[in-house]
């Protein structure tokens, strides 16, 4: 298969790399002023937990191939939602083809996707995969599936494919009731768990901040509670509940119960603390936070344990930011 990663960002080049190792052909389309636009080859250092529920550690090196082609048999777009835009109007710009495999967070409805979209062919998928790339090292954690769209909801004419791709890689495939929804679940997730994880820790530094909460039943029992006001956002889109029973449920037991389960998990799963430490991009994780915020804000929804979380980390955020120099007021929150 042709495959086309928008970016050298470290789920597509995760992914990429894991396509590569399986026989495909993997090229990146990185802009010419990005600092990776030189980046031929990259340091791998992969927890790989495809087959070894536990993870085993290794390295390697993966090439990197940059775009030399205009038509694609997929592309992969994974970049933060604010960005999705740009991602399209790239390839809009350089004449590229292909359908697009969007492998991220997306909080707009299904009409705004199809205007983004232009008419492409597009999947939604989630990564269950994370890391950071310092310099040209690539540091990643990756589970044994992914998250994709049901079959009979997709208009995607090239749906096998991307089954048997996955399939090449040994990644297993998971399809929720409607992968929009579920992604404003995700979001929503990972709100309250950044929310609560960037009032108590160091805005800028996540992996202090993500061990600090995974060691902390006091903190893992407000997360709980802050999670279950993120979900009720999601719920005043529409989105029935009752559907994403599995992915809710350690947060409807009692606090008294649901936190030890969390701290007991952290410790004993190797896998999840990876990528909780890795996620590293502040401003991705607030953007995030800020995302679920305004839409709960806009719909009158009482949140006062995320609310008040969020606030405080967007202040610390900003404090931090007028101690840097050169740095104003206000923190871009967008990647």
């Amino acid at each position: 298969m042709s495959i086309l990663v928008v970016g050298l960002g470290v789920i597509g080049t995760t992914y990429g790399y894991l396509f590569q190792k399986a026989g495909h052909h993997v090229e990146h389309l990185v802009r010419e002023s990005s600092t990776s636009a030189s980046v031929s080859s990259l340091e791998v250092e992969i927890l790989d937990g495809r087959r070894d529920p536990k993870g085993s550690l290794s390295q390697d090196q993966y090439t990197v191939h940059h775009r030399g082609h205009t038509s694609y048999d997929l592309i992969v777009v994974s970049v933060p939602q604010g960005r999705i835009a740009e991602a399209m109007a790239a390839l809009r710009t350089g004449g590229i083809e292909g359908p697009v495999l969007l492998f991220c967070g997306f909080w707009g409805e299904r009409e705004e996707l199809d205007r983004l979209m232009a008419g492409r062919a597009v999947l939604l998928g989630y990564p269950v995969a994370g890391g950071r790339i310092t310099r040209e090292r690539l540091t990643c954690c990756v589970f044994d599936h992914v998250m994709l769209e049901r079959r009979d909801k997709a208009r995607f004419p090239g749906y096998e494919g991307v089954e048997a791709l996955f399939g090449s890689c040994g990644i297993g495939l998971e399809h929720p009731h409607d992968m929009l929804e579920w992604i404003w679940l995700h979001m929503a997730i990972n709100a309250g768990v950044g929310a609560v994880a960037a009032m108590h820790g160091d805005v800028e530094d996540t992996t202090r901040a993500a061990e600090q909460i995974m060691g902390s039943s006091r903190m893992l029992a407000q997360v709980v509670r802050a999670i279950r006001e993120t979900s009720r956002i999601v719920a005043s889109r529409g989105v029935d509940l009752r559907r994403y029973h599995g992915e809710l449920l350690v947060y409807r037991l009692p606090t008294v119960v649901s936190a030890p389960l969390m701290k007991r998990m952290f410790a004993r799963n190797l896998l999840t603390q990876r990528i909780m430490t890795l996620h590293g991009n502040t401003a991705d994780l607030l953007f995030v936070c800020r995302t679920v915020y305004e839409q709960g804000r806009t719909n009158g929804l009482s949140a006062p344990i995320f609310y008040k979380s969020y606030e405080e980390a967007r202040s610390k955020a900003a404090r931090h930011d007028q101690h840097l120099p050169g740095m104003g007021h206000e923190r871009k929150e967008t990647t």
